[in-house]
């Protein structure tokens, strides 16, 4: 049994990684908004932030390389195109579209359409049998989707065409989930650490949005002044460093994530992801201006506790099941990520901690 010391520099552990993931997943959300008031190039900016996360995650292979001394995966070109694209696509436009909104919408409506994703992530689930049916989901449906209703229903900022656009991506979204659980699942494909994921799902999505981006904003960008018709330097400069700044969030979102779920538990991503809604619709009230009334802000109450009962459900029901993806992957050498080990005690408290929570399963909710 751990000593009261053990326990509150856990403690002060998991707030430090729940606050490191915010940062990141705030203020990236943030950041495209912004962005947008000013750069209406919404797949450009992600064709170049899916550029800089291939190149960090390559680096940061490298780096894991140096550390293990051990080759990473490399996936075979059939298994690649055959298994891996349409995980890579269904995760481009799920992006690309979230993007696209920022352009019409608030950030509140945002973030509240955006849990719709919850949803379709069951229903998917359900299909590929990832999900065991129950009667709770039956109240989780009608929950999330009373609280999306009562929160767009007379909206004084409410966007149809924006709004259109975030629910395709949710709905795309839960197709993405799902997939990705199932790729990360198989053990003969070698991708169940996410690093390795995201670098080889980096260059599909990017040649599975470009033709897009090239349909909708194409001939826009070569004709605009930010970039190509541009006649000073500073601007271009600009504009390269900020959507830069965009590409280091995004990448720092997903690693921030992996070290939330590695250092504690999916469970904990799950329940601040859900703390993280609130804390986002309060700083755009502050920051953004945006209005919310109290029918809304009672349907985004209705959607929390639907997606919080989901989270206990899956806590719930895995209880009985065998030993989830993490723990498998903390019993194999080949998947330990060593930049997050520093000493032979911290991976005695690693591997405790993954003992005290064999019950967690991933949840995939961001």
């Amino acid at each position: 049994m751990a000593c009261p010391v053990q326990f509150i520099c856990r403690g002060l552990r998991t707030v430090g990684l729940v606050l490191f993931y915010y940062v990141f997943s705030i203020g990236i959300t943030f950041y495209n908004k912004w962005l947008m008031t000013g750069f209406h190039y919404p797949l450009f900016m992600t064709l170049v932030h899916l550029t800089i996360n291939f190149c960090l995650s390559a680096l940061t292979r490298q780096a894991m390389m140096c550390w293990t001394g051990k080759p990473r995966i490399i996936m075979s070109w059939k298994d690649y195109l055959r298994k891996v694209a349409p995980t890579a696509l269904a995760t481009a436009l799920d992006i690309g579209l979230s993007n696209w909104s920022f352009l019409f919408i608030t950030i509140s409506l945002y973030t509240m359409t955006k849990s719709s994703a919850v949803l379709f992530i069951l229903f998917f689930s359900l299909v590929f049998k990832l999900e065991e049916p129950n009667p709770f989901l039956i109240l989780v449906v009608l929950l999330i989707s009373s609280g999306l209703f009562m929160f767009t229903f007379e909206s004084t900022q409410f966007n149809l065409e924006g709004f259109t656009l975030v629910l395709l991506a949710s709905f795309i979204g839960g197709i993405r989930w799902t997939l990705t659980q199932v790729l990360m699942q198989k053990a003969e494909l070698g991708l169940q650490n996410p690093i390795d994921t995201l670098y080889h799902l980096q260059p599909l999505m990017f040649i599975g949005l470009f033709p897009l981006f090239l349909y909708n904003e194409g001939l826009s960008l070569s004709t605009s002044e930010k970039l190509f018709r541009v006649t000073e330097l500073q601007p271009v400069l600009y504009t390269v460093v900020t959507l830069s700044i965009g590409g280091l969030l995004a990448f720092g979102l997903g690693f921030s994530e992996f070290l939330l779920v590695s250092r504690t538990s999916s469970l904990t991503l799950s329940i601040s992801g859900i703390f993280k809604e609130v804390c986002t619709l309060l700083l755009a009230a502050a920051l953004m201006g945006d209005k919310m009334s109290m029918l809304n802000w009672l349907g985004f109450t209705m959607c929390l506790c639907g997606i919080s009962l989901h989270v206990g459900i899956k806590t719930y029901y895995s209880k009985n099941k065998g030993p989830s993806l993490r723990q498998l992957n903390s019993k194999s050498p080949e998947l330990e990520f060593p930049l997050l080990r520093q000493n032979g005690d911290d991976r005695g408290d690693l591997a405790a901690e993954y003992n005290d929570e064999d019950e967690e399963q991933e949840i995939f909710l961001h």
